[in-house]
C-alpha cells in the first residue's frame, strides 16, 4: 500500500483511509470499497477473500453490505445463508443482525418474524447473555451496554411492528403488551394504540393515548412523538368499531397470552422476571 507525506511525516494509506493493512484479498477488497469507491471491484475481491478464508466473517458481512448499497440485497441474503457456517460462533449474532437489515430492505416480513422469534428464544434459554444481566452491543461503530430487559423489549417491539406490516393487529397487540410489561416506552405505546384503533377498540386506544400525553411512558418528549399523537387522535375520531377474527398464527397468540408457571431455575432473577410472561413464545 502507498503512503502520503503530510507535515514532514509519512502517513500509511491504510491509516489515512482507515482500511486494514496488508496485501491479502480482504485488504484489497476494503481498499477498492473505501479508497477507490469501486463496489464491483470490491465484491470481486471479497469473493477472493472468502475462497481464501481470509478474514472470512468480515468478508461475508462487508460484501453483503456492499450488495445492499447496490440494491442487490437478495444476493446479500444468499451470501450470508450460504457461507455463515464457515464463520466462528461469535460472528453469528452480527450475521443475524445484518440478515434482518437485508430482510427489511427486501420487504421479507415473514423472514423477519421468524428471525425475531429465534432471537427471543436464545435470550429466554440464556444463550445470548450467557447468564449475565447485560452484554456489549454495537451500533454505528459504537459499543454500549444493553440489558436483558432492554433487548427483550426491543425485539418484542420489532416483532410487533412486523405483525403490523402484515395487518395482523391482534398478534401485534399481544406482542406490544408484553413488550410494555418488560420495558415500557412511548413509541411502543403509540404502536399499541394504533393496533387498537385498527381493531375498532376506541375506548382502549383513547385510554392509552391519554397515558402517553400525561407522560406516563418515557420517551414522549420529541416532536416526532407529539406529531404521531396528533395523527392517532385524528384517526381515533374517524375510526369505526370493527370485528376482527384471528386470520393466522392463532397458536402463537394463544401461547404468548398464557402465563408460564413459576419454576425453580438457576437463571438470574431477571430471566425469571421476563419468563413470567414470555417463556411460552419459544415453543412457537
Amino acid at each position: 500500500m502507498e503512503s502520503l507525506s503530510c507535515n514532514s511525516e509519512t502517513i500509511p494509506i491504510h491509516v489515512l483511509h482507515r482500511v486494514p493493512s496488508g496485501n491479502g484479498p480482504y485488504v484489497r477488497a476494503k481498499y477498492a470499497q473505501i479508497v477507490e469507491k469501486d463496489p464491483e471491484a470490491a465484491i470481486i475481491w471479497f469473493w477472493e477473500a472468502i475462497n481464501a478464508r481470509d478474514r472470512i466473517d468480515s468478508a461475508i458481512k462487508d460484501m453483503a453490505m456492499v450488495m445492499k448499497q447496490m440494491n442487490r440485497a437478495e444476493e446479500g441474503i444468499q451470501i450470508i445463508k450460504s457461507f455463515r457456517t464457515l464463520c466462528p460462533q461469535n460472528s453469528q449474532e452480527s450475521l443475524d443482525n445484518l440478515l434482518m437489515d437485508l430482510y427489511k430492505k427486501c420487504g421479507k416480513v415473514d423472514e423477519q418474524i421468524a428471525m425475531l422469534k429465534r432471537k427471543l428464544k436464545r435470550i429466554f434459554i440464556g444463550e445470548t447473555f450467557n447468564g449475565k444481566p447485560t452484554k456489549v452491543a454495537r451500533s454505528h461503530g459504537k459499543k454500549f451496554q444493553v440489558s436483558v430487559k432492554q433487548e427483550t423489549s426491543r425485539l418484542l417491539g420489532n416483532l410487533g411492528w412486523a405483525y403490523m406490516q402484515k395487518a395482523n393487529y391482534i398478534a401485534a397487540e399481544v406482542v406490544y403488551r408484553k413488550a410494555q410489561m418488560v420495558d415500557p416506552d412511548s413509541n411502543k405505546a403509540l404502536n399499541l394504540c394504533q393496533c387498537l384503533i385498527k381493531q375498532g377498540r376506541r375506548e382502549e386506544a383513547a385510554s392509552i393515548l391519554d397515558d402517553i400525553i400525561l407522560g406516563r411512558f418515557p420517551g414522549f418528549d420529541d416532536e416526532k412523538s407529539r406529531k404521531r399523537v396528533e395523527q392517532l387522535a385524528s384517526e381515533l375520531k374517524e375510526s369505526d368499531p370493527i370485528l376482527l377474527s384471528l386470520d393466522f398464527e392463532d397458536d402463537f397468540i394463544e401461547t404468548l397470552q398464557r402465563w408460564a408457571n413459576p419454576v425453580k431455575s438457576k437463571r438470574l432473577p431477571i430471566f425469571e422476571e421476563i419468563s413470567q410472561y414470555t417463556d411460552e413464545i419459544i415453543t412457537c
